[in-house]
């Protein structure tokens, strides 16, 4: 770019400290370290809280560049380099940023809202490439520096903009419209995120409307809490899963499939992806590509190619004391310039070797393309560029150090790991090249400690259980606390393949966190809070009613909702006395809840509180006697006919007789029973395995761990692990009375148990560092654990942290 140094210094609002005419320049930096900085950069010297540019200007100089703007003066202003001094260089920048912006005159999207940004801002990149040379935001790019570097991505090769804007509190996004200037405006889901920078959501909405000024169209869902701050609905093309009243009401009844309707037309689509915030995006996307007048096949072709969006760029240990940075999801100039810097900023070694795919979407003829991409590359001091694809192995073979593969197979029917040896190892490919097999063979298969979750046993445990019931029983299954500490998601999700009927979750963040993971499965929260309700009616979470101030509550809330028969479940008390309508609240739970088409009682239940315990047998067959008679009053004075459940995971192997129309299956679904008996036919679900670190040996009499709390007599082999109790090992389990399984040998824990290692003794056996150690398994059942430390297995597989990598598997 050639500018007027008069122009600049009015755009930015600085003095120069140079007598030049004009200043030529092809690239803006804000990035000292960068080594695409050169002759041809212009420098913002951006002044932080933690940082502070100005002090890199003499290197900056060394590297060749010449244009600088700053808001300190230099002590020196060597001869041929041009200073511009404002007051504050951020702003400068944005002024910057801005400027560039309204030189280009073509279609720009901006996207803002809290969830969902870059999600819908890479898949409307995906759908609308085909057809328009697009500039978008790289990766999440969407903050106060992060937008003007987007927007001063734009050339003259592109016809059409993309571009998200994040804010964290007020007065943010008016300085981000400036540089944006979008045509065509997206509101994504609005959620709590950032909620600490705005004094409450209406403050929030407000603020991040404000990137819609002047846009010819705004996109958004038929939301109320947002439409209220919209006064010209004129402006607004909405869409709604709820709501047949917006511009395109989506439907969802087939899995895989969204029926679109718009205007008096519908039509079907194939999506790939089901989990309500993809659905929220999808329909984001659908909704856009409407108004931008695409055809309902061209969209129902380009819906089903939609892909998982990565965002990270990741880095791992790689072979041979290697650093791998793995970004083998995306290939296009403007990102291959941001890894770069990302491959100087994490090098672990001189020497960089990049694994580079064909680099799309550039709009660029493919010879000039591939000049710049190997100007990039060398500017950036790169020791060994492999290019996988026909068109980069075909431009760039003539480049140093270059070696090129038709395809990824090409490339791995060649490849010795030998050749890759302490360097920093960038892996960037577009998706369809599959880097992701390069990376599995440049990573360290490090060994660490995991908790293996077997399938196929929560399986056997759920048909064990079934097999008591008769066919039309109903199973509800609980998978709060994590599921017992296995992990709640993909258990959910088996749970769901086979077709139980309810989940149950502890809270209502539990039930959230499955929604969002896609289960779809009716979900009871036992303990709803009130001030939740509000979430739960988002995630369609169902909460159990156990007081008379709780189902008032909920109602009213329900009632500001304008819900009708929205499912609860009364929790009844017959003698666990911890929650829930005693005999004498019945009266008055009717009073309430027979007016009203508000609420709609799905199940009634209760809690049998000794159903693991011969002795106590006859109170729990009273406790199942008062639960009948009492929901026989209930639905005869409600005209109801709900489900009735009470028995639990002991109460289905000792009570099959009393199953009622559903039963809660929970511990036992984990392999774990009330007795020895029943815990024989379960499966075991859960392994805790870790490695040995070190091995040592220690003299006659030499102490191990803290305190000292272990002497050692005569010459001891001591094996160091990496869990502690910050991992869930209880510290009880220490000092000679716990142990761990080592080449199918006990190992005793000696000395205390520290936070993230414990010690053991390995004496007599044949063990190395790097040896698998099992923590518990089948060799050591949790039951075994709880019965010495005077617990119950309850606590040790809930205590079992999520920092511990969960490994699931199928046999």
């Amino acid at each position: 770019m050639k500018i007027k140094v008069s122009d600049f210094c009015k755009i930015v609002s600085a003095k120069t400290l140079a007598g030049v005419a004009e200043i030529v320049f092809t690239h803006v930096s804000i990035d000292s370290r960068s080594l695409q900085n050169n002759e041809h950069s212009l420098f913002f010297a951006l002044d932080g809280a933690h940082h502070d540019a100005h002090q890199f200007i003499g290197d900056l100089i060394q590297k060749g560049v010449r244009n600088f703007v700053v808001s300190k003066e230099p002590l020196v202003a060597p001869e041929g380099v041009h200073f511009f001094r404002v007051d504050n260089t951020l702003i400068a920048f944005q002024k910057f940023a801005a400027y560039y912006r309204a030189q280009f005159d073509f279609p720009v999207i901006g996207i803002t809202g809290s969830r969902g940004k870059t999600v819908v801002k890479e898949w409307l990149n995906f759908l609308l490439n085909p057809d328009h040379n697009v500039i978008k935001s790289p990766k999440s790019y969407n903050s106060q520096v992060g937008v003007p570097l987007s927007v001063l991505g734009i050339d003259h090769k592109h016809n059409f903009g993309i571009f998200e804007a994040g804010i964290s509190t007020v007065n943010e996004m008016e300085t981000l419209q400036t540089i944006i200037q979008p045509t065509l405006g997206i509101l994504t889901a609005i959620g709590s995120d950032h909620d600490e920078g705005f004094e409450n959501l209406t403050e929030k909405i407000t603020e991040k409307l404000r990137l819609f000024k002047g846009v010819s169209k705004l996109i958004l869902e038929e939301d109320a809490a947002v439409l209220q701050h919209l006064k010209n609905r004129s402006l607004l093309y909405t869409w709604s899963f709820i709501q047949p009243t917006a511009d395109v009401f989506f439907i969802h009844k087939q899995s895989g499939q969204l029926t679109v309707n718009y205007g008096d037309r519908a039509f079907e689509v194939d999506i790939p992806f089901e989990e309500p915030a993809d659905l929220a995006n999808i329909a984001t996307c659908i909704t856009t590509l409407l108004w931008l007048e695409y055809s309902e096949a061209l969209i129902a072709q380009r819906l089903s190619k939609l892909y998982r969006v990565e965002m990270r760029l990741q880095v791992k240990n790689g072979i041979h004391q290697c650093t791998l940075i793995d970004d083998s999801y995306s290939s296009d100039f403007q990102s291959l310039k941001i890894a770069l810097d990302f491959l100087e900023k994490h090098k672990t070694h001189t020497d960089k070797t990049v694994i580079l795919s064909d680099v799309f979407q550039s709009g660029l003829p493919e010879v000039e393309l591939y000049r710049q991409v190997g100007a990039l590359l060398q500017s950036n001091k790169i020791n060994r560029i492999i290019g996988i694809g026909p068109a980069i192995s075909k431009q760039l073979q003539g480049l140093k150090n270059f070696y090129g593969y038709s395809s990824t197979d090409a490339f791995l029917q060649k490849f010795a790991a030998d050749e890759f040896q302490q360097e920093t190892i960038l892996v960037k490919g577009a998706r369809g090249f599959q880097f992701q097999k390069i990376c599995s063979l440049l990573e360290e298969k490090t060994h660490e400690t995991v908790l293996e979750i077997n399938l196929n046993a929560v399986r056997h445990n759920l048909n064990f259980y079934r097999s008591k019931l008769r066919p039309s029983t109903k199973v509800m299954v609980m998978v709060k606390a994590f599921g017992y500490g296995n992990g709640s998601f993909e258990i959910a999700k088996l749970l769901a393949h086979d077709k139980i009927d309810y989940l149950g979750v502890a809270f209502a963040d539990e039930g959230i966190a499955l929604r969002k993971a896609g289960i779809q499965l009716p979900i009871i929260v036992m303990n709803p809070e009130i001030s939740a309700f509000s979430a739960m009616i988002a995630y369609d979470l169902e909460p159990e009613i156990y007081s008379i101030r709780e189902l008032k509550a909920f109602l009213q809330f329900a009632q500001e909702k304008n819900a009708y028969q929205y499912p609860i479940h009364i929790k009844l008390d017959t003698g666990m006395h911890r929650l829930g309508f005693e005999d004498h609240n019945l009266d008055e739970l009717i009073a309430v809840l027979k007016p009203t088409n508000v609420l709609e009682v799905k199940t009634i239940f209760s809690h049998l509180s000794s159903s693991d315990m011969a002795e106590y047998r006859a109170f729990t067959l009273d406790q199942i006697a008062l639960f009948v008679q009492q929901c026989s009053r209930l639905t005869e004075a409600l005209e109801i006919d709900p489900i009735r459940h009470i028995l639990n995971t002991s109460g289905i192997y000792h009570f099959p007789e009393h199953q009622l129309e559903m039963v809660r299956l929970g511990i036992g679904l984990y392999g774990v029973g009330n007795d020895v008996e029943e815990t024989k036919q379960l499966a075991h679900v859960s392994t805790l395995r870790t490695v040995i670190l070190q091995l040592r040996r220690v003299s006659d009499g030499e102490s191990v761990g803290y305190a000292r709390r272990f002497r050692s007599k005569g010459v001891t082999k001591i094996a160091t692990i990496p869990i502690g109790y910050a991992d869930g090992i209880p510290r009880a389990w220490g000092n000679e009375k716990g142990y761990v399984y080592i080449k199918e040998c006990k190992a005793t824990i000696v000395g205390s148990i520290c936070m993230d290692m414990m010690m053991v003794d390995v004496s007599g056996i044949e063990c190395e560092e790097g040896d698998s150690v099992i923590v518990f398994g089948p060799e050591i059942p949790v039951t075994e654990v709880a019965r010495q430390l005077n617990t119950i297995p309850y606590e040790i597989m809930t205590s079992i942290s999520q920092r511990v990598k969960r490994i699931f598997y199928e046999e």
